[in-house]
């Protein structure tokens, strides 16, 4: 695994971790998180494909590394976000939106945390 690949790695799983716990605190203290949630999950969104974009220009100069690594790291984490638009976006009541996004970060952040291990090697 390149550095850059690394690294890009560890920031994509600690920003999903901070958005699982930022709705964790939400839903204790009952109060809908501020707009800064929303440009976060927008980041870790964005961060997201640029991982999935280096992580195939990867996978075609050295095919499969980790045969999981490319599930856990790209496919899966982009379904889940896939499902919590489409729910999220059916949802009568937009104040509810966040939540679907934080249960969905939570899933993403163990995907992204498997494929991290994974990629470092540690099965």
């Amino acid at each position: 695994m390149t550095e850059v690949h690394k690294y890009i790695g560890f920031a994509v799983v600690g920003g999903w971790f901070a958005l699982m716990v930022w709705a964790g605190i939400a839903a204790v203290v009952r109060h809908e998180p501020n707009r800064w949630y929303w440009r976060l999950l927008g980041v870790l969104q964005a961060i997201l494909l640029l991982q999935i974009v280096v992580g195939l220009i990867l996978w075609i100069s050295n095919p499969l590394p980790a045969f999981l690594h490319p599930f856990y790291g790209a496919l899966f984490p982009a379904i889940v976000l896939v499902i919590a638009h489409v729910f999220a976006r059916g949802l009568d009541d937009e104040k509810d939106r966040w939540k679907v996004f934080g249960w969905a970060s939570l899933f993403v952040f163990g995907l992204t945390l498997r494929a991290l291990m994974t990629g470092l090697g540690h099965a």
